[in-house]
């Protein structure tokens, strides 16, 4: 029998263990309120900015324009004597930079992550997985120097050689020092994937006669789709918004030009360019910023609801 002192003991014991799990409630309440309240205010600001800048040059001139040349002319009569804030040779400078980097990420993270996952021994593992997330946590300026010092010079002698004008800061180099840069992401990312994929669904493929290849093609692969496919969409938001390997690698040249081997620039760096120093924040120059972060953020935000569509698309329940 439980005499009353225990009862009202266990009462309080009870009342304490509610006003502890409200107040870690709480607690978590608050930490999401203030990544919000953080969201917001980038937003605002952005936005605030950017329309300031917008009241300087039209909307359509800053989305569509073919010329980037931010800076004031001396005299009247040279191009951009007002400036000239076009963003589309920013837009492909980023595209172009990004999509070469994502074309040797792909094929080499996923490959790592498959042969981690599938075909390689825990003593392999465990050296292999560890070395490729070193690459993880290398600073980016690091690839900036390994791309202006190797890459760089290696592609412009080898264009050289077949007759070809390299520049020697190029689109290819920095996509190249990127494409490296991404490849722990896209991998890690991946094997993880790969390894959650239940192993019931391993045993059924090669219990019908299906060879290992056969069932990571069509089984193992097809089943961990959506988190491949978020796992590169994040990778691709990483190589929009990196800065100082274009910076080092590609320059501040803001060309029109779809041609690899020529120098270019991307939205992050001109931010970059923009903001460094001392700026006066009523000209249409330092407020140009503002706008391109608020296109960057446009961007992500698409790439991150294209990444949630695809993942509700391809998502499969298995026991």
């Amino acid at each position: 029998m439980i005499n009353g002192d225990d009862f009202a003991i266990s009462i309080r014991q009870s009342r304490r263990l509610k006003w502890g799990e409200r107040a870690i409630q709480l607690f978590m309440i608050s930490c999401s309120l203030v990544a919000v309240a953080v969201t917001i205010g980038i937003v605002f600001s952005l936005v605030f900015e950017s329309y300031r800048f917008f009241q300087f040059v039209p909307v359509y001139d800053f989305l569509f324009g073919l010329e980037w040349s931010p800076q004031t002319a001396i005299r009247e009569d040279q191009v951009g004597a007002n400036g000239s804030f076009g963003a589309i040779p920013l837009i492909t400078g980023t595209l172009l930079i990004s999509a070469i980097a994502m074309a040797v990420a792909t094929p080499l993270g996923l490959a790592s992550a498959i042969y981690l996952a599938e075909y390689a021994g825990k003593r392999t593992r465990d050296v292999v997985k560890p070395v490729l997330e070193i690459l993880a946590g290398i600073p980016t300026v690091v690839y900036g120097f390994f791309a202006a010092l190797m890459i760089a010079p290696f592609i412009r002698m080898t264009g050289t050689d077949m007759g070809l004008e390299v520049a020697s800061e190029s689109a290819l180099a920095a996509g190249l020092a990127m494409g490296i840069m991404i490849v722990p992401l896209i991998s890690s990312l991946s094997d993880d994937v790969i390894n959650a994929v239940p192993q019931s669904l391993r045993d059924a493929s090669l219990g019908l006669g299906a060879t290992h290849s056969e069932t990571i093609r069509r089984v193992i692969l097809p089943a961990a789709t959506p988190g491949i496919a978020g796992s590169l969409l994040l990778a691709t938001s990483t190589a929009i918004g990196e800065t100082m390997i274009v910076v080092m690698a590609a320059g501040l040249a803001a060309n029109l030009t779809a041609n690899p081997l020529e120098a270019v620039t991307t939205i992050t760096a001109q931010i970059v360019s923009l903001l460094t120093g001392d700026q006066e924040f009523d000209s249409a120059k330092t407020l140009s910023a503002f706008a391109l972060g608020l296109l960057l953020f446009c961007i992500t935000l698409l790439l991150n609801v294209a990444a949630l569509k695809i993942v509700k698309h391809y998502r499969e329940q298995y026991d």
